[in-house]
């Protein structure tokens, strides 16, 4: 009964661009890779970093295989497919100096109980994505899983009503690059449910974004 109740909270107080559609970037023609971009304009509201360092630039519609980096991929790019809408964000984690992340400090909605997100990791080798609030990790759960990413939710109850930052992180652990794409984060008011519960949640997020397109 607690999934009729609830509600997706993912685009209000104080965070933003947490699908990455509030991109400003000139288009890439089909069939090309891009270079380096501007970070403020490929995902505003967000801080990049590679290891300790933040980075002004991150790339656009490319992506490294050997050094960390960033990436935004938009429409025309060679990526395997964009998440949803027409643009997601790659974290690649490099052999040397591997971690890689974002972040953004934001007011975490006081009904937020859960943080939900979707990912498709396809790692070369072992890597490890990490969502942090306020520096402490969040454990998450598959939930569910879509054409060509899977659903994720961890519970952040904790930090309901307060100015957090939240960040994604993608670390090596392997003797080789790895990467993660990220897309489509909202904070939500239901609560990480039970294993036996959680293709429902998964399904319920699916029909909520199919509402929204």
């Amino acid at each position: 009964m607690f999934l009729l109740s609830g509600k997706f909270l993912g685009h209000s107080q104080g965070f933003i661009n947490l699908d990455f559609e509030s991109a400003n970037l000139a288009a890439i023609p089909a069939g090309q890779g891009g270079g380096f971009v501007s970070a403020t304009n490929a995902i505003p509201g967000w801080t990049a970093f590679i290891g300790a360092n933040q980075t002004t630039q991150i790339l656009q519609n490319n992506a490294t295989t050997g050094l960390p980096s960033i990436s935004i991929f938009g429409p025309d790019s060679l990526a395997t497919g964009i998440i949803q809408g027409n643009y997601s964000v790659i974290l690649t984690a490099g052999i040397v100096d591997g971690s890689v992340s974002i972040s953004q400090t934001g007011l975490v909605p006081v009904s937020a109980d859960t943080l939900l997100f979707e990912a498709a990791p396809n790692y070369a080798g072992a890597g490890q994505l990490s969502v942090l609030m306020n520096g402490q990790n969040v454990p998450y759960f598959a939930l569910g899983t879509g054409p060509n990413y899977t659903v994720y939710g961890g519970d952040i109850s904790a930090f309901s009503g307060l100015q957090e930052t939240l960040k994604f992180s993608d670390s090596q652990i392997g003797s080789n690059f790895s990467y993660v794409e990220l897309d489509n984060i909202q904070f939500s008011s239901l609560p990480v449910p039970e294993p036996g519960a959680l293709t429902a949640l998964g399904g319920l997020l699916l029909a909520c974004r199919r509402r929204k397109k």
